[in-house]
């Protein structure tokens, strides 16, 4: 049995340079520059180093936030940074598994508080007084007799003295001015207003686009390609063959000067496919993963609840579709541009790919217009590398919407047997959880049904079981999808908890509070949710907790009927995450799952007919739009335990609680996802 540690080790999400003070780093003498991500310049600006990409999670914010903390100074006044992928300067620079404000919350606050710490010593030192009697504060250092001194004035002179020799504390949590407050991103105005830089707007005035033309089927490969019409549209300046493999599909892409030429060209390519599995359908797949269900084991009682669920594929569906921008220096250096959820990691695999030394390859991320698992592949940059060497000139691989749900890397189908034995009050007092799935094709460790435990486990109640997980091959392309397989597992798990206590006539609330310890952080949250959660006639409610990732979350869904359709209302939820650097970003995240939630729920899904996948954008992979968001009420319950994970917390039990709460509503028991359709 893997543990979780042992999980997140073997995915590389647990290194991190910790950012200690690095002496001789000081880019002029003028300037303060202590350590990797900050540096006080001789103007008086502070710039400081953000490491991980920012997908939309707010990462930059929560590092500004830090950073000001201990330099004590406005987060306005404070210039961020990306950091290039370099692991070897940075660390993992790998967005996942909710982890990015977890492993940078100390190593920030430890970068920025040194440089403080030197500021202080050296009026200090110029002043001739104790470093006691000195106070750093907005931008100053200030001395009760001597007056103050800019940051500017002191960097110099901070600079010369000697990181290691300098004591470095820490502002402490009740001295705290920025975090935990209320603050706006600090990207939030240029997003609006277009002026933030995603990957999209990385095509420079040289650069070519290219779009390419997919298989036709799942698995097919190119057989042959007329593309004389493609070449004679104007704007064409070339058609590249990618071959299927390391990473790609394959296909035939066509570059051009402008989007609309590339695309037009595309459209007049004359394709011949062969192989691949031409004939499979998705229902199929979902048949045969609920076959290999494990069977359950004995139980030590009358099995008084039998319940077998279906999960479908599910797509990323990031507002900004994939993109990657590729192009070799005269020296035969190489530069992308791209929203990577791994800098670092797609440098050094760029270069062993490619075979250029890695000093050579540079991976400038960029902001991403959502991630939730997919950028973490390379497919599409590895396709702008490719047309990029081929015709000799930047080129920017840009993929359709159409191509973003037809060719995607897709959360795996999964079946679900659960059973219990009941006691004569109807609570639960002996389960098992049988799950037959898909391994990660994109992480080829994940073909581990240990792994999909260590992602997917997490039933926190006490009811005893253990369960047991059946892999079988992967038809297509799959991988990580915002919170892997605990969305399946936790779906299942509480849907089956609800319909126990509906049969036993239980309150779900009171039905979770029985078992959960009496001291849980779960426990405190779901009381907390209970408290604000009014129910108004002609809702049906359904309730959900899930435990992850350092966090706790309790979700109470209101759900009624809209024109004789179900329609959430309502989604109450508390959540617990140690402590919430940033209340605002909180509530973001949390709401962002739940509205996931709803659209899986309600209707979303990957099917796959005749070989091809069925949908092929918003119109019909159907996201929850405007008129079917519900009002979602956020509660922050503070722990005093340290920052815990968020951006894959709210999804799981969000899911769950709408459709416990359509089974109430209609009477009919949950027995998948999407609950308004056939899963498959």
């Amino acid at each position: 049995m893997i543990s979780r540690r042992g999980f997140l080790i073997s995915t590389g999400a647990a290194a991190l340079l910790v950012a200690v003070p690095i002496p001789g780093l000081a880019a002029a003498d003028a300037d303060l520059v202590p350590n990797v991500f900050v540096r006080v310049m001789a103007d008086g600006r502070i710039v400081v180093t953000v490491p991980r990409p920012d997908t939309g999670q707010g990462v930059r914010t929560v590092v500004v936030l830090l950073a000001a903390e201990e330099l004590s100074v406005s987060p306005e006044g404070i210039e961020v940074e990306q950091a290039p992928g370099d692991t070897a300067k940075y660390g993992s620079q790998l967005v996942a598994n909710s982890f990015s404000v977890r492993q940078l919350f100390e190593p920030m606050r430890k970068a920025a508080a040194t440089a403080r710490c030197l500021l202080t010593a050296a009026a200090a030192g110029r002043w001739q007084v104790p470093v006691q009697e000195c106070q750093a504060r907005d931008g100053f250092v200030h001395h009760p007799a001597r007056g103050s001194l800019s940051y500017g004035e002191l960097a110099a002179d901070a600079a010369a003295l000697d990181p290691a020799t300098v004591p470095v504390t820490l502002i402490p949590q009740d001295q705290w001015r920025f975090l935990g407050k209320e603050a706006t991103r600090v990207d939030a105005a240029d997003i609006a207003t277009g002026r933030a830089r995603f990957g999209i707007d990385a095509r420079g005035p040289d650069a070519l686009v290219a779009v390419v033309r997919r298989p036709e089927w799942l698995g097919a490969t190119v057989s042959a390609v007329d593309d004389a019409a493609a070449r004679a549209v104007p704007g064409v300046v070339g058609v590249v063959r990618l071959e299927a493999g390391r990473g790609i599909e394959g296909g035939v892409a066509v570059v051009a000067e402008s989007t609309a030429a590339a695309i037009a060209g595309r459209a007049a390519l004359r394709v011949t496919w062969t192989g691949g599995t031409p004939a499979v359908d998705s229902r199929q797949w979902i048949l045969e993963l609920a076959a290999a269900v494990p069977a359950p084991p004995a139980a030590p009682g009358p099995v008084g609840l039998d319940r077998t669920y279906r999960l479908p594929m599910l797509a990323h569906a990031p507002m900004e579709p994939l993109n990657a921008t590729a192009g070799f220096t005269a020296s035969g250096g190489l530069v992308v541009e791209v929203p990577t959820q791994d800098p670092g990691g797609l440098r050094g695999l760029l270069a062993q790919l490619t075979g250029l030394d890695p000093a050579v390859v540079t991976v400038v991320p960029t902001l991403a217009g959502g991630a939730f698992g997919r950028r973490f592949e390379v497919d599409f940059v590895l396709e702008a590398v490719h047309c990029a060497r081929a015709l000799g000139k930047p080129v920017q691989v840009l993929w359709t919407r159409d191509d973003d749900t037809r060719h995607d890397s897709y959360r795996p189908m999964s079946a679900h047997r659960l059973t219990a034995v009941l006691a004569r009050d109807g609570i639960p007092r002996w389960r098992s959880h049988g799950v037959a799935t898909w391994p990660l094709t994109s992480v080829p460790a994940f073909n581990n049904p240990d792994l999909v435990l260590a992602s997917g486990d997490h039933f926190p109640y006490r009811v005893p079981g253990t369960p047991a997980v059946v892999l079988r091959p992967a038809p297509l392309r799959t991988g990580f999808w915002r919170s892997v397989y605990a969305g399946q597992f936790v779906f299942a798990e509480e849907c089956f908890l609800s319909e126990a206590g509906h049969r036993g006539g239980w309150d779900q609330v009171e039905l979770r509070r029985r078992l959960l310890p009496v001291d849980s952080r779960l426990r405190r949250v779901l009381d907390v949710a209970a408290q604000r959660a009014p129910r108004p006639e002609g809702v049906a409610r359904g309730v959900a907790c899930h435990l992850d990732y350092e966090s706790a979350i309790a979700v109470l869904a209101d759900v009624r009927l809209r024109d004789g359709t179900p329609a959430v209302s309502r989604v109450t939820a508390a959540v617990d995450v140690g402590t919430a650097l940033h209340p605002s970003g909180v509530r973001a995240q949390v709401e962002g799952g739940v509205l996931d939630a709803v659209s899986t729920v309600l209707g979303a899904q990957i099917t796959v007919r005749d070989g091809r996948v069925v949908q092929s954008s918003f119109a019909d992979y159907a996201w929850a739009r405007i008129d079917r968001a519900p009002e979602i009420d956020v509660t922050i319950v503070p722990s005093g335990l340290p920052p815990g994970g968020l951006g894959e917390l709210a999804y799981p039990p969000a899911s769950a609680a709408i459709a416990s709460a359509v089974a109430a509503l209609t009477g009919s028991p949950v027995t998948g996802m999407p609950v308004t359709a056939e899963t498959g």
